[in-house]
């Protein structure tokens, strides 16, 4: 069974995987919880929105309690998301951020803020997949299609060096965004 270190980890695997039919992978999902022995276990359920296929996904949630978002989990990597799936989502939303933002007048810049810590979360958690005392992520741990092809095509840029900059550069695009307010009430 795949582990989740939050709700949100899951959310995105779940995004990542699409359907069958070649849609999406969003569908409206149902959620509830089950106990199994001492494992507590999300299930997502829902109905395909492009060719009506029932779609179900259950999680074991880690012990850990999950940092609040837009953190996907603690410490430790991902055992559903390789950190090629990570570098890819991180690239979407930091690329639609930045546009929206650059093209955005300074009063609406503030509606691009979430995006950009999302592109962050995602960057943290390919840095988490390094070794300690290594400056890379290994091509081992591209477990995915999606991710090993990434990494085929950019190797450079999992190193740390890389990986910290894309860091430090998102963190600072999201301190310029967080410096513009979201106008007062009836100043729209």
């Amino acid at each position: 069974m795949l582990k989740a270190r939050s709700s949100l980890e899951a959310h995105l695997y779940m995004d990542l995987h699409p359907c069958e039919c070649g849609g999406s992978g969003d569908f409206e999902r149902r959620h509830h919880l089950e106990q199994h022995g001492e494992d507590l276990v999300a299930v997502y359920e829902g109905t395909c929105r492009a060719c009506g296929r029932d779609r179900r996904f259950a999680f074991v949630m880690d012990e850990e309690v999950p940092p609040p978002p837009p953190a996907y989990g603690g410490d430790k990597p991902s055992e559903i998301i390789d950190p090629g799936e990570f570098a890819e989502v991180a690239f979407r939303y930091g690329r639609w951020a930045s546009l929206g933002a650059l093209n955005a007048p300074r009063s609406e810049r503030y509606k691009y803020r979430g995006a950009m810590a999302a592109a962050l979360a995602a960057e943290e958690e390919v840095l988490k997949f390094i070794p300690e005392g290594q400056d890379a992520v290994p091509a081992s741990a591209f477990t995915s299609q999606r991710g090993r092809a990434r990494y085929e095509r950019e190797p450079g840029k999992f190193s740390r060096d890389v990986l910290e900059f894309k860091v430090e550069a998102s963190q600072k695009a999201l301190a310029a965004m967080e410096g513009d307010p979201p106008p007062a009430a009836g100043e729209e």
